[in-house]
């Protein structure tokens, strides 16, 4: 089974900046497409952005503006995801997520769930 852990979650002011990581382990993870969900309070759980091997990118809105940016590292098994100018609607728990599939927007098709991370930033 290939393993997931986030972190670098915390509190961050609106307009500030934050990054978290994503730690996996396991089997083949150069063939894992990674990709980074989000579920705000009340919300469902939406994607972020991906990365592949070859760091091939699917890109939600927000990484779409620029203020989010995926990128992984295979030598170091990690994914990161960059944010600035955090804003209040950014507050959710950040997840990574895994497949040996192709790359997906949609959280069905991934098989491997980290536990997640928060991320608040304050208003």
């Amino acid at each position: 089974q290939v393993q997931l852990v986030e972190s670098g979650g915390g509190l961050a002011q609106t307009g500030g900046s934050l990054s978290l990581t994503c730690t996996a382990s396991g089997p083949s993870f150069n063939n894992q497409v990674l990709a980074w969900f989000r579920r705000a309070p009340g919300k469902e759980r939406i994607f972020v952005g991906s990365t592949t091997w070859n760091d091939h990118r699917i890109t939600g809105s927000e990484t779409s503006k620029g203020r989010f940016t995926v990128s992984r590292d295979n030598a170091r098994t990690t994914m990161t995801l960059r944010m600035t100018k955090l804003e209040p609607e950014d507050t959710a728990i950040y997840y990574c997520a895994a497949t040996s599939g192709i790359s997906s927007t949609r959280e069905v098709d991934y098989e491997y769930w980290g536990q997640g991370t928060q991320v608040t930033v304050s208003s």
